[in-house]
């Protein structure tokens, strides 16, 4: 079969044109810059404010435990290589600046919590099983308050701008884009405490992470262990806790997705108060869990936490 002279050139242009236009879809979806988040929660802020421009590797991954983690040597070779690095700071990585030093990393490093006041840890004085030296520990948890995690877009977006000039413009849109997103978050919270009694809004958990939570909502959390969850919580504090549970009558007790939840067990045995599922506090749920995004983790949090109040 004969192929015209014209039709031969229609579909040599026409090849060209696709192979053009692939390549500029490529070029719009390869990122631009190569990041590096502590732990899930914040890798997925700095996702939401990179967009497509940004690959972002996350170090402690979901259902990991932040506080106890230890990198690894491939772990150093990727923060190595990348051109930015995030971290929460308020001295949740205690192993962070080790692993910079260990990495010879050379680019910028962006503390997300920057220009929040850290609050103290509550203490003996109020959950009363940790031991008296915590209450001088600042708590690191800030992002459970939805203001401050608008804080930490605001931080990510400087960071990202200043390592990527030319991408500015897009994180500054994506910023404000998802900073709305989070105020409507944040009014739906208010809205969902709206309906239970002060006096009624209190709480067992795991470790003492929610304190930035109970601040900007409104209540009260108990725990059996301090702010890090490598601490030990005590005989004596544990007995006090039953006691109080059962004096103030508490009903919502719940075990965190990062905890062995062997003492909030024991706990709900010894009070007769049956857990009431699980909170995520220091990491996202995987890709098919009810956590799979910060915003998902505040509004499950907040659906178990006021439920199990509520006695639904």
């Amino acid at each position: 079969m004969h192929t015209s002279p014209r039709r031969s050139f229609i579909a040599a242009a026409i090849g060209i044109a696709v192979l053009a236009s692939s390549t500029a879809v490529q070029a719009q979806t390869t990122p631009a810059l190569k990041a590096v988040a502590s732990f899930s929660i914040l890798g997925d802020l700095v996702r939401q404010v990179g967009g497509d421009r940004v690959a972002v590797e996350v170090l402690v991954a979901p259902g990991g435990d932040a506080h106890v983690f230890q990198p690894t040597p491939s772990q150093a070779k990727l923060v190595g290589q990348a051109q930015v690095v995030f971290s929460n700071g308020l001295g949740f990585e205690g192993w962070m600046s080790r692993l910079l030093n260990t990495a010879r990393y050379k680019g910028r490093h962006v503390v997300a919590s920057q220009g929040i006041q850290p609050q103290q840890a509550e203490g003996d004085h109020d959950h009363g099983a940790t031991g008296g030296h915590h209450h001088e520990e600042n708590d690191p948890h800030a992002w459970q308050s939805v203001p401050n995690a608008m804080v930490y877009v605001g931080n990510i977006a400087k960071g990202l701008c200043a390592a990527d000039a030319a991408g500015c413009e897009g994180y500054q849109r994506n910023a404000a884009a998802y900073v709305a997103q989070l105020q409507a978050l944040d009014a739906d919270i208010r809205t969902a405490w709206s309906r239970i009694p002060a006096a009624q809004r209190k709480v067992i958990t795991s470790h003492d992470a929610f304190g930035y939570y109970a601040h900007a909502y409104g209540g009260r959390f108990l725990a059996p262990q301090g702010v890090n969850t490598e601490s030990e919580a005590s005989a004596k504090g544990v007995a006090q806790l039953v006691r109080q549970i059962k004096k103030e009558q508490i009903k919502a007790l719940f075990v965190e997705s990062i905890s062995d939840p062997r003492l909030i067990a024991q706990i709900g045995r010894e009070t007769g108060v049956k857990p009431s599922g699980e909170l995520f506090s220091d990491s996202l749920s995987a890709a098919g869990g009810p956590a799979p995004s910060y915003v998902a983790m505040m509004r499950a949090n907040t659906t178990a936490l006021t439920q199990a109040i509520l006695g639904h």
